[in-house]
């Protein structure tokens, strides 16, 4: 199904109070999480803060799940993991908080408050000068484009 019919949906039962587990795709948050790998536990954001994993509509019916870098007013700039550029949208677009990762196939909930992914989101938003190396390094098979844009 397309995230452009999905999303919204999901964002709907969101706003209902659920919480959702949305497959992930793409490869905007390399090297922790996966395309077609990993699961996102979401829920709708009690509080919103620099360095969460959000998903956030930053245009019409356009979502991406990313880390918060910056929070000016209500302008908020994001940036996938995996990903060199920012992307910006309203505190009002951000229509979820990751509270945690099902990763390689695990049953096991990698926690985003636990202390493993802060330990890894401390360590990996520190490394941006040399990210780009890093990620080539890492995964040489995905094309540039991706890494810069997705």
């Amino acid at each position: 199904m397309a995230n452009a019919v999905l999303l919204p949906e999901v964002v709907r039962l969101l706003e209902e109070g659920h919480t959702v587990t949305l497959p992930l795709r793409g490869y905007s948050m390399r090297p922790f999480l996966e395309d077609g790998r990993d699961k996102a536990l979401l829920r709708k954001p009690a509080s919103i803060n620099v360095g969460d994993a959000v998903l956030a509509e930053i245009a019409p019916k356009r979502f991406v799940l990313h880390r918060i870098v910056d929070i000016q007013g209500d302008a908020v700039t994001l940036r996938g993991d995996g990903n060199i550029g920012v992307e910006h949208c309203m505190l009002s677009n951000v229509k979820a908080t990751a509270i945690g990762f099902y990763r390689k196939g695990r049953s096991q909930l990698d926690s985003t408050s636990g202390r493993k992914w802060l330990l890894y989101s401390w360590l990996w938003t520190r490394l941006l000068p040399v990210r780009r190396y890093l990620l080539f390094a890492m995964h040489p098979h995905v094309p540039r484009r991706l890494q810069k844009k997705h």
